[in-house]
């Protein structure tokens, strides 16, 4: 295959450089010495491994500081590496990095903030058009699907109301335990139906329900609409004349505010009798007397006032939900990773919402 040298730093090459001979030809190139040439002269066929590796060569005596040029080509042969070249990938840059010096650390927080502000936006815009088919169809009521609502309550609704239950009552159960404990040194104890009462009809039982609604229906919503968003079945919707929004998003968005109050009122109910339950069992306070002090010190506004907050819960779970479920492109680790985010954005939407409604009331006394 390499025939006659002229100068040490001179290559000829002849004969087929193809795949087949592509091993010769690499040790025939490594052969060339500081500012050799690769004379083509004798070259009898070219393909894309022959030119990939007179490339390489190339790419190697450069890296090193030197010249390699390459001699005496055909017009085909000189489109052949042209065509080599352009298609062969960049090398990656890496970015040298000091130790001690904050860039790198500094640079992914300016990427990470940009990315929650673009996202952010994304997710208010996604918002303002969910309003806007909320008003057209107060406008037009003809135009909500009672059989994917009536579905969507069963699903978000009805069955969550035994995690819901079982955790109402077991968080009612912690309560009165861990309250009756405190209260005992005072000689307080008929206070735990008081410290029971308020906390789980006021934030916890609502709090807790919209949390556990969260894990369960905005990983749902994502999971559904983000598969239809892979199988391309929102964009067969939108050729047919179908508004995702409406067939899809409000459904789900009217089911969660119609049934989260209903929801956490459960879960109200549930915490006051595990907490009646373990007052009577570690207090010796009877149902009756637990009844009587809790209609006699707890107000009704604390039920108003939790109950308020599920509506907002439920906006604020249904859109996260189903916008990450937008979000999602054709991979299947792209749907993992929105439906994670969906809920963990979720969760904590609703207890930085849950947190300014205390400020809110507390401010204003009630």
């Amino acid at each position: 295959m390499v025939s006659d040298r002229p100068t040490p730093s001179s290559v000829p090459l002849r004969g087929r450089l193809t795949i087949e001979t592509l091993p010769e030809t690499q040790r025939s190139l490594g052969s060339v010495g500081a500012g050799g040439q690769i004379d083509m002269a004798a070259v009898e066929a070219l393909d894309t491994a022959g030119a990939w590796a007179i490339l390489q060569a190339q790419k190697r005596a450069e890296a090193a500081g030197q010249a390699l040029e390459i001699v005496n080509l055909s017009e085909s042969h000189r489109h052949l590496l042209e065509t080599v070249a352009a298609a062969m990938p960049e090398p990656e840059r890496r970015r040298r990095t000091i130790p001690g010096r904050p860039d790198d650390g500094l640079a992914n927080l300016g990427q990470e903030v940009a990315q929650g502000l673009r996202g952010s936006l994304t997710s208010v815009g996604f918002f303002g058009e969910v309003v806007a088919h909320l008003g057209a169809l107060v406008l037009h009521p003809r135009r909500l699907k009672l059989t994917p609502l009536v579905h969507h309550m069963q699903e978000s609704g009805w069955n969550a109301v035994p995690i819901v239950s079982l955790m109402g009552f077991l968080i009612g159960i912690v309560l009165a335990f861990q309250g009756s404990t405190q209260l005992k040194s005072f000689g307080a104890e008929v206070y735990v139906v008081d410290l029971v009462a308020i906390s789980i009809l006021r934030e916890l039982g609502i709090l807790l329900t919209a949390i556990i609604v969260a894990g369960r229906s905005a990983s749902a919503f994502t999971a559904a609409i983000g598969s239809m968003k892979m199988r391309e079945e929102i964009d067969a919707m939108r050729v047919l004349g179908l508004d995702p929004i409406d067939r899809l998003v409000l459904p789900r968005l009217i089911a969660l505010v119609i049934l989260l109050p209903a929801l956490g009122f459960i879960a109200s109910l549930a915490g006051l009798v595990g907490g009646g339950l373990m007052a009577w069992i570690d207090l010796g306070i009877t149902p009756g007397m637990f009844r009587t002090q809790l209609l006699a010190d707890t107000d009704v506004s604390h039920a108003i006032i939790g109950l308020v907050k599920a509506p907002f819960f439920a906006v604020i779970i249904a859109v996260i939900g189903c916008h990450q479920g937008m979000q999602v492109s054709g991979n299947a680790e792209s749907l993992g990773s929105h439906t994670s985010r969906s809920v963990v954005q979720a969760i904590f939407l609703v207890i930085v919402v849950d947190a300014l409604f205390s400020i809110f009331f507390a401010v204003w006394g009630l």
